[in-house]
């Protein structure tokens, strides 16, 4: 996810440029696919202690393996349309990986009980 707008800004700046602190601006595209590559961090740093979880104790099941199906395409497609600057399609994928990320969860609970 970070390769796209690391090259834009050495196309764009060249790359003695490209590598200063602080890096010069980019294209709009390369700004959010930035912001889409921070925002698939913060969620998987969430998302992947949850599904280890899940695994260690036991509890990773077929809805498990399904919702961590669908936070993969999720997050995929959101990056993919946050990008594309697509607004709306973007935050019902957010949502997607969201309520996968809260199945794993209430799962692991639900074992727990």
């Amino acid at each position: 996810m970070w390769i796209p707008y690391l090259l834009a800004r050495v196309l764009v700046h060249g790359p003695w440029p490209a590598l200063a602190n602080p890096p010069p601006a980019l294209p709009p595209w390369a700004d959010r696919a930035k912001r889409a590559h921070a925002n698939a961090v913060e969620n998987l740093a969430v998302f992947a202690p949850l599904v280890l979880i899940a695994s260690a104790a036991g509890a990773a099941d077929a809805m498990i393996v399904l919702a961590a199906q669908a936070y993969l395409a999720a997050r995929a497609v959101h990056y993919v349309v946050y990008v594309l600057g697509i607004p709306i399609v973007r935050t019902l994928a957010f949502l997607c990986g969201f309520t996968a990320t809260l199945v794993v969860g209430w799962r692991i609970l639900c074992m727990a009980a």
